[in-house]
């Protein structure tokens, strides 16, 4: 791979999925479902009662449809199309990567953005949705959007560094299953994916604030409901920076001893 071409690597995994109408058909109907039943819960919860741990109707449903929908940002199936870093290793395709003039940290960079482009592709058409039928409000203010969209992609570099965190297993490992599916029960229940945070004990939320969790989805939606104040944004939003370089550390000092570490096991 040239690096002059070196962008194409972003397409790898998404035109892995246009490709395949049915995968983007199941996606279709998965994500409808998830959002009216999603939807449909919450208001049933906040059917006979008020505001709630200090959360509206209006605003519980805003945030449980808006978490759905930023689930699709990092939810590509590298699997199918044979992507993964456990499958490269495994079929020891893996040496490819330090064989190219492309460093195997941007190619896997790379790689990760595309898919992010194709998700955020889908989250804002079913976001543009969800706003034209009133399933979820819009923000407050342009001040709101705008420290949202600031804390939303920190969330996701935030993600990124942790899911490689993951794929960096397996030059250590050479399978990172259990690993993979601890860690997505992790970020789903510390991040807020399932319920709000506030909803936990305090025990749990002290916990979960000396965890990266969190700051990938709680943080960016807490600011876009109005949970958290666009003046009390600045705190929040250099967390999630310090988030960022710290987890850039890590992974950057794991890929230069991920070179000592490559196994052909199945090629």
């Amino acid at each position: 791979m040239a690096v002059p071409h070196a962008w194409r690597a972003a397409r790898v995994t998404p035109l892995g999925e246009l490709h395949a109408p049915p995968r983007m058909t199941a996606v279709l109907i998965r994500l409808t479902v998830q959002v009216v039943l999603v939807a449909s819960l919450w208001s049933g919860l906040y059917a006979h009662s008020g505001p709630t741990a200090g959360l509206s109707r209006e605003q519980a449903i805003t945030y449980a449809v808006l978490a759905v929908l930023a689930s699709r940002l990092r939810e590509l199936d590298q699997y199918a199309g044979r992507d993964s870093v456990l499958q490269h290793m495994h079929f020891g395709t893996i040496v490819y990567w330090y064989l190219r003039p492309l460093p195997p940290a941007r190619y896997h960079a790379l790689r990760a953005l595309g898919e992010q482009v194709y998700g955020a592709a889908w989250a804002l058409a079913g976001y543009a949705v969800c706003l034209a039928v009133g399933v979820v409000e819009p923000p407050k203010s342009a001040a709101v959007a705008g420290v949202f969209v600031v804390s939303l992609l920190l969330g996701q570099l935030i993600l990124y560094f942790i899911m490689l965190l993951i794929d960096q297993w397996c030059f250590w490992m050479l399978r990172n299953n259990s690993a993979l599916l601890i860690l997505i029960f992790a970020q789903n229940l510390l991040s807020g994916v399932y319920a709000p945070l506030w909803f936990f004990p305090d025990w749990f939320r002290t916990m979960s604030g000396f965890l990266p969790f969190q700051a990938t989805l709680s943080v960016p939606l807490s600011l876009y409901i109005g949970r958290i104040r666009p003046a009390d944004a600045g705190g929040q939003l250099a967390i999630q920076a310090g988030w960022v370089v710290v987890l850039f550390l890590v992974t950057r000092f794991l890929w230069r001893r991920a070179a000592h570490r490559v196994v052909s096991q199945g090629g």
